[in-house]
């Protein structure tokens, strides 16, 4: 009983701090801007530059000196995008700096706060570590052999197709595209254990990759 009745208050929190932010009904919108919720964040975790950017501290925050909330990931490293997805097709970037450890993709904006995203079946992330990337969903990893360490890439998220795709930004060409069952609304999801990751948002859909 108790899980359910977080995931309400999870999702009527959202539907009362994100008025007017998830896209639903009409015609599709194309671009999607957010910023990192820091009632989201996990102790270890920095957010600045208008909280696009996120920075890892390997001392971080006493977990006892952060405000608690349901929304705060208490035992991993992650932190959700403010803004909620439920149709359409959206874009945005991502700068690495003097990072070998991170995750990103897109979590239902309810799941748990337990564990990390990719590890269950309420989150579709890349990853990268040990110099290697690899698509994760449900614990399960399928090794990408076509990218090496860029200092920026793209996601391309098609939620009507149920789909999520890692982009090389200098080509604009996907590198991988993992299937997505969508359950309900997503959210931009980031999972980081060194260094820093910067959010752009606000983008369009590179016209190159509209007939993908």
């Amino acid at each position: 009983m108790a899980a359910p009745m977080l995931r309400a208050l999870r999702r009527r929190a959202w539907a009362v701090f994100n008025v007017g932010k998830c896209f639903s009904g009409g015609a599709p919108r194309r671009e999607i801007s957010f910023k990192l919720d820091e009632r989201t964040s996990h102790s270890s975790l920095d957010l600045f530059k208008k909280d696009t950017g996120v920075i890892y501290r390997m001392i971080g925050i006493d977990p006892s000196k952060v405000p608690q909330n349901l929304e705060r990931f208490r035992d991993w490293a992650v932190v959700l995008g403010n803004t909620a997805v439920s149709s359409g097709r959206h874009y945005w970037e991502v700068t690495v700096k003097r990072s070998q450890h991170f995750r990103i993709g897109v979590a239902d904006l309810d799941i748990s706060r337990e564990g990390c995203i990719g590890v269950d079946d309420r989150s579709w992330v890349f990853a990268y570590a040990h110099r290697h990337w690899s698509a994760m969903f449900a614990n399960e990893t399928t090794p990408i052999s076509n990218i090496g360490h860029p200092e920026r890439v793209g996601v391309l998220l098609d939620y009507d197709r149920n789909n999520l795709s890692l982009v090389d930004i200098s080509r604009l060409e996907l590198i991988h595209s993992m299937p997505a069952e969508f359950q309900g609304p997503v959210v931009p999801a980031f999972a980081l254990w060194d260094g820093e990751l910067l959010t752009h948002s606000g983008l369009d859909v590179p016209e190159k990759l509209r007939g993908n």
